[in-house]
This record gives C-alpha cells, structure tokens and sequence, in this order.
C-alpha cells in the first residue's frame, strides 16, 4: 500500500507542480517584463493577478465535469489548454496580449488543481489522504526552490520570453504522463451527471456546511497571503534589498523550504493531536508571526533578515494548515468531490486575487505595504478558525494516543 501511495503521490505530484512552476519560474522575469513592455509595475503585477482569477473561475467547470466524465478527460483539455496559453505568452508584443494569454494559461492550469484533489478523495480519506497530499507537496516543492532559479538563468542567457517556451514543453510532457502513467479512478457508476439542478443542491450543500467554508476560507486566507507575496516579492527584494535574479530565486526557495518542509509533518501531527487542533494551533502561529513582522517592518527594523526569517516561520504554520484543510473539507463530500474540489479552490484563489487588487493601489516598492496585507491574511485566517471551526457540530476522530 504504501508504495502506491508514493507513486500515486509521484504521479500527482508532477502534475500538480506545472501550476506552481507557471508562477514561480514567471517570478523573476516581473522587472524584465515591465521593462521590455514598457508598462507599469502594477501593469506587470496585473499578469499575476488575471492568471489567478483565470485560474480560480476555471476550476467551476472541471469540478462537476470531472465528476460526470471521469478524472482524465478535463486534464487532457485543461493541460492542451494550459499550452496554448504558454505559447500566447511567448508571442505576446504588449502587456495586453500577454494578460489575455496569461489568463488562457491560467483557464488550462486550474484543471491541475482540482482534478488531482478529487483523485485523492477517490483513493483516501482522512490521515492518510492528508499524508498523501503532503507527499504531493513534497514534489511540488521542486517548484518554488528550483523554478525561479532556472528563471532566472533563462532570463540571464535568453530573455523572459524563453520561460513561456519551457512551460509549454511542461505541459506537453504533462499531457503524456497522463496519457501513459495516470489510471482512471472514478469508474462509470459513480460518475454525477451534470445537471443544472443536481450542481445548485451540491453547491447549496457546500456553501451551507460550516466545516466546508471554514476549512477552505482558512486555507484562501493562506493562499491569499501567498499571492501577495509573489505579486510582490520580485520588485521589493531586487528593489529595497538589492538582489540581483539569482539572490531572488535563493532567497524565494528559502522560504518555500519552511512551508514544504512543515507540510512533511501535518499527517503525523494531524494523527497524534487531531486536525482540527493543529490547523487551529498553526493558524494562531501564521497570525502571530506576520503580526509581529509587520510592527517590525512599520517600525522601521523591517531588514532582510527579519523579513525572510518571520516569512519562513509564518510559512511553516501554513505548511500544517493548508494541506490539512484541503482534504478535511473534502472528507464528508466524498460523492461531489469535484464539485467541492472546484468550489474550494475558486473560492481561494478569487479571495486571493482580491486581496492582490486591494493591496496593489498601496504598493510603493519597499516591504511595507506587502507585509501588511500578508498580516490581513493572518488575522482573517484567525478570525474565521475562531468563528467557523471552533463551533462546529462535526465530530473528529480521537487522536492518536
């Protein structure tokens, strides 16, 4: 079982990672980008924010397709689609053309968000689902360590364009692992027609279950707080620190290390503790950690140190929270997996998007502003733990003793 286990967490894995690899290899090319475009930081900024909204929305339509005709279908389209984008972008002439090709890209690239969370509902359930996602993780980590490191390089030896190039080839290679290495996992009999009526009483279910948006708004706040950072990361760190491409992408890998590393260890704090309390207990460390970066950077001691060291910390409290909330808002849908696979993440990422479009306007090149939005993200993420979690009626199984 457990060498499945890892090669369902393989397979998945690599899937998954082509989403974080549009972004993160994209990262440090931002200031190159608004410089040959000749646009605006917010201009460039913008490209991020329309790929995640791309992204968010796109996930309504792969949910309940996934669950009507099976788990392959919407990723051979979604992954064709999520090509095409990439190939958009790379012929992009104006900062317009490449937010409309960005926004393509991000329709194909949600399809890698939904589909492998209802494969993992379909297979597991529980502590071993959540351990599953954090083998998932594990492979993704690839992503935020190495993808802006080979950015960076392209962009040092070619130009930004040749990111688009490799994201292309990403998903061409994408499409054949699940051609070849990617079984079916929802047979015809459980398979939801899609029907007007059917989707409303689903979406009504989900919207209604308090254990369903508190778990997923807790991770939306997490993964609000993460946009934000990459919307801004690249002009704060190359702009009021003076790193160069190459120091950017280290020090972006560094605190992706604190989140990949923590996500290693929800499933057996999970089981010893119970999930809700750890997700309860991290969240509490997310808000204390970029609450007290915040009065530092506002209080003028906000230096480079500082900065990464409390994001690695704050990032390590989301590494127990946002795997573990992912499956457990899953666990009592388990017959519209996809349904609440597509919502959960549309949900989050819209939420992170707007908290990006809100925080721009505030933006004024040093760490200030973006600290301060990533400090929202922690206290709403408390407030909602507090709010919707702490009352709810549904039992957890006991920890483990």
């Amino acid at each position: 079982m457990a060498q499945g286990l890892f090669r369902t967490a393989a397979i998945l894995g690599l899937l998954a990672a082509a989403g974080p690899i549009a972004i993160d290899m994209y990262l440090p090319a931002l200031p190159a980008i608004a410089a040959d475009l000749q646009t605006s930081v917010p201009a460039t900024q913008a490209t991020l924010t329309v790929y995640f909204v791309a992204f968010g929305l796109s996930q309504l339509v792969y949910g309940p397709w996934a669950d009507q005709a099976g788990r392959k279908l919407p990723l051979y389209v979604g992954l064709a689609i999520f090509v095409a984008g990439s190939v958009g972008s790379f012929l992009a002439p104006s900062i317009e053309w490449l937010m409309a090709a960005r926004f393509v890209q991000g329709m194909g690239g949600a399809v890698l968000m939904v589909v492998p969370r209802a494969i993992i509902r379909d297979m597991y359930t529980g502590a071993e689902a959540t351990r599953l996602m954090a083998l998932i993780m594990l492979v993704i980590s690839v992503s935020p360590m190495l993808a802006p490191l080979g950015g960076s390089l392209l962009i040092t030896v070619v130009d930004w364009r040749a990111v688009f190039v490799v994201l292309a080839l990403v998903g061409a290679a994408s499409l054949a692992l699940v051609h070849f290495a990617l079984a079916e996992t929802l047979p015809r009999e459980r398979r939801v027609p899609v029907h007007v009526g059917t989707l409303w009483a689903g979406v009504r279910i989900l919207l209604t279950s308090r254990s369903f948006m508190g778990l997923t708004m807790i991770g939306g706040f997490g993964f609000a707080s993460f946009m934000v950072f990459i919307a801004s990361a690249s002009f704060v760190y190359t702009g009021q620190f003076g790193l160069d491409e190459f120091g950017f992408s280290l020090a972006f890998a560094f605190n992706a290390i604190g989140f990949f590393g923590a996500s290693q260890a929800a499933a057996p704090i999970g089981m010893r503790f119970g999930m809700r309390r750890t997700i309860a207990t991290a969240v509490v460390g997310f808000a204390g950690f970029t609450t007290l970066l915040f009065l530092l950077t506002w209080a003028g001691f906000g230096s480079f140190p500082v900065l990464v060291g409390l994001l690695f910390l704050a990032n390590a409290c989301l590494g127990l929270v946002i795997p573990t909330s992912m499956v457990m808002a899953l666990d009592d849908h388990g017959d519209i997996a996809g349904l609440a696979s597509s919502l959960g993440g549309t949900l989050q990422m819209v939420s992170g998007g707007l908290v990006v479009t809100l925080a721009a306007p505030f933006f004024n090149g040093t760490a200030t502003p973006m600290v301060a939005a990533i400090a929202v993200c922690g206290w709403s993420a408390l407030a909602v733990s507090r709010l919707m979690l702490g009352s709810d009626k549904d039992k957890e199984p006991a920890p483990a003793q």
